[in-house]
C-alpha cells in the first residue's frame, strides 16, 4: 500500500510500513507503536499480545498469568455446553471447519451460559462493586439483556442454572486466580460466595469468575464478551475435529428412551366387499 492509502486507514491498533518495492506488502506491522515481528516477535506470549491489541497496553505479570489461568479455565467447557454440541453437531455432519466453528460461536454467544453472560455479570461488577447488599438487590432483579438479541437470561450472570454450590473446577479457578490477584473483587467473591449463593439459591459459575478477573484486570464489559468468545473456541473446535472423524454414528448425544412408550401402532385392517 501507498503511504497515502496507509493514512486512510484510520486505527490506533495497527500501522503498517510498506515494502520499497511492493506497496501492497508490509515491511513493518505496528501494534500499538511496537514492532510486531521486529520486537514482540520471540519476545511475548500471545496472550500478552492479545491484552495488548485489546487493551493497549502491555499486561503486568500478575495480569499475563492471570490471563493464561482464564484462557486455560475457559479453553473446553466440555461437550455438554451448547458451544461445544453445536461445533460437535456441524463436525458430525461433514461441514467445513468454518461452520463448526460459526455454529459454536452461535450456540455460545448468549446471556445464559454463554459470553453475553459475561458481559452483564463484569456491567453487574462495576455497578454493585463489592457491596453485599447492592449485590443481594442485583440478584433479585438482574439486568435486562439490551439489545433483544436474545431472551433475558432465567438466571442472574454469573450463576449457573442448577445446583447450589459451586463445582469443584469453579472454585479451582477461582483460588487460582486469587493467587496471582490477591485484591479487588476475586478476593472478595472468594469471601462472600457462600453468602451470594444463599442470595441467589443457585452456584457461582466459571463465567462468573471469569467476570470478576476481567474486571479486576480493568477490562471493558465489551472486550470481556468477545474475549470469551474465542477462549471458548479452541475446545468447540477440539471437539468437532474428533467427531468429524468419528462420523455421526458415533455421535455421543442423545439417546432416547420412552418412559411411557405406548408401543407399536395398531394395524388397520382394510374392510373388502
Amino acid at each position: 500500500m501507498s503511504d497515502d492509502f496507509g493514512q486512510m486507514i484510520n486505527t490506533a491498533i495497527w500501522q503498517e510500513i510498506p515494502e520499497s518495492d511492493n506497496p501492497f506488502a508490509a515491511a513493518v506491522c505496528r501494534c500499538r507503536g511496537y514492532d510486531v515481528y521486529g520486537d514482540v516477535l520471540g519476545q511475548a506470549a500471545y496472550l500478552d499480545f492479545l491484552w495488548l491489541m485489546f487493551q493497549g497496553e502491555r499486561p503486568s505479570h500478575a495480569a499475563s498469568t492471570a490471563l493464561e489461568l482464564l484462557a486455560l479455565g475457559l479453553a473446553n467447557p466440555g461437550p455438554r455446553d451448547p458451544s461445544v454440541h453445536a461445533g460437535m453437531a456441524a463436525g458430525a455432519s461433514g461441514t467445513p471447519a468454518a461452520a463448526a466453528l460459526m455454529a459454536a460461536l452461535a450456540a455460545g454467544a448468549g446471556s445464559s451460559g454463554g459470553a453475553r453472560e459475561v458481559r452483564l455479570a463484569m456491567q453487574t461488577w462495576q455497578e454493585c462493586g463489592t457491596d453485599l447488599r447492592a449485590w443481594s438487590d442485583r440478584l433479585a432483579a438482574p439486568l435486562p439483556n439490551h439489545p433483544k438479541c436474545w431472551p433475558d437470561a432465567s438466571h442472574p450472570p454469573g450463576f449457573g442454572p442448577h445446583g447450589g454450590t459451586a463445582p469443584r473446577p469453579v472454585r479451582q479457578l477461582l483460588d487460582a486466580l486469587c493467587e496471582v490477584l490477591p485484591d479487588g473483587r476475586l478476593a472478595w467473591l472468594r469471601a462472600q460466595r457462600a453468602e451470594l449463593e444463599t442470595v441467589a439459591r443457585l452456584p457461582l459459575n466459571m463465567l462468573g469468575v471469569a467476570a470478576a478477573a476481567l474486571t479486576d484486570l480493568d477490562c471493558d464489559p465489551a472486550a470481556g464478551e468477545m474475549l470469551t468468545l474465542l477462549w471458548r473456541l479452541p475446545g468447540a473446535a477440539a471437539h468437532a475435529l474428533e467427531q468429524q472423524r468419528r462420523g455421526f454414528r458415533q455421535f455421543p448425544f442423545f439417546e432416547l428412551e420412552l418412559e411411557t412408550d405406548p408401543g407399536p401402532a395398531p394395524q388397520t385392517v382394510e374392510a373388502t366387499a
